[in-house]
């Protein structure tokens, strides 16, 4: 399979459902073919597609491959995802879509950790142990999101009760016998 030729493909079908590729990768499984295409884009809040955003562009990157000769007559796996939470930030947009983030920077002269309060097309801000930074992006060597595993206390509703799949309250221990 031709990189190019996957690639003029498939870049049109997603801008159709509001995304851009990320990167388009082929491997060799045998016989077939294996081609990953990650999307990447805004989402409704700003913050990276949606499922239902990645379903869509997933029907229409497998049409327009159906429809072209590109894939050739070779068979192959499609696999649509986002570009994931673990790639490197290298992108003026890559940090606007992660606002709020904690992410670890990798300079010239330091490496720091600190969440991403703005960006824009030369620089991003990063709130730092209280302190803002402002780094330009050519100064940055690497980064990458910090995955932060944390207990919500409240619920949806805002209050920290237990509550049942119908919304009733849980029996407190006491209740139990």
């Amino acid at each position: 399979m031709d990189h190019a030729a996957i690639a003029e493909v498939v870049e049109p079908a997603a801008r159709q459902s509001g995304l851009e590729v990320d990167r388009i990768e082929i491997t060799r499984a045998g016989k077939r073919s294996v081609l990953r295409v990650y999307l990447d884009g805004d989402g409704p809040e700003g913050r990276g597609p949606s499922l239902d955003e990645i379903a869509d562009a997933t029907r229409a990157v497998s049409a327009a491959l159906d429809a072209s000769p590109a894939t050739g007559e070779a068979p192959y796996t499609l696999e649509v995802s986002s570009r994931g939470v673990t790639r490197p930030l290298t992108q003026a947009r890559h940090f606007r879509r992660n606002i709020g983030r904690l992410v670890a920077l990798t300079l010239p002269e330091e490496k720091l950790t600190g969440r991403i309060t703005g960006a824009d097309e030369a620089q991003v801000s990063l709130d730092v142990d209280g302190a803002a930074r402002e780094i330009a992006l050519g100064d940055i060597r690497k980064a990458v999101v910090q995955v932060e595993l944390r207990k919500d206390d409240t619920d949806d509703l805002g209050d920290t009760e237990d509550r049942g799949d119908d919304g009733d309250e849980l029996a407190a221990d006491d209740d139990k016998e």
